[in-house]
């Protein structure tokens, strides 16, 4: 004789323990939460390779070009007082990626509910 467990429950089991749709709810709102905190430290790291990165290239420009850029800037290097500006490249890099990991992290939103029915209904119309 095989005993059916399907439909046994657990005299251990919690009687108010959250629906499926409440446990979605909350592990989405968790990844939300790593996601930002995770988006944070990707920008302060960021910032501060990017002063690290604009302390070496004013010292390697001040180096080259004999000092402080009075003659202004310009995209040869060895002229006296003017400093090549090639570190907008990566500044410019770096603005444009934080933007789109922002919109990434804080610009969408969970799928919801009804936009999984308004599919389905969608693919099945198709089906036909």
């Amino acid at each position: 004789m095989v005993h059916d467990i399907s439909h046994d429950k657990g005299t251990d089991a919690e009687p108010k323990a959250p629906d499926a749709s409440v446990q979605l709810a909350r592990d989405q709102a968790v990844k939300q939460v790593e996601r930002r905190r995770h988006f944070w430290m990707r920008a302060t790291m960021g910032t501060l390779f990017m002063l690290i990165l604009a302390v070496i290239w004013a010292f390697a420009e001040y180096h080259n070009a004999g000092g402080w850029p009075t003659s202004g800037f310009s995209q040869s290097s060895g002229i006296a007082n003017v400093w090549n500006y090639w570190i907008i490249y990566p500044a410019i890099a770096w603005v444009l990626l934080t933007a789109g990991d922002a919109w990434w992290v804080f610009g969408r939103k969970p799928v919801s509910e009804a936009e999984i029915q308004r599919e389905m209904e969608r693919q099945a119309g198709q089906r036909r």
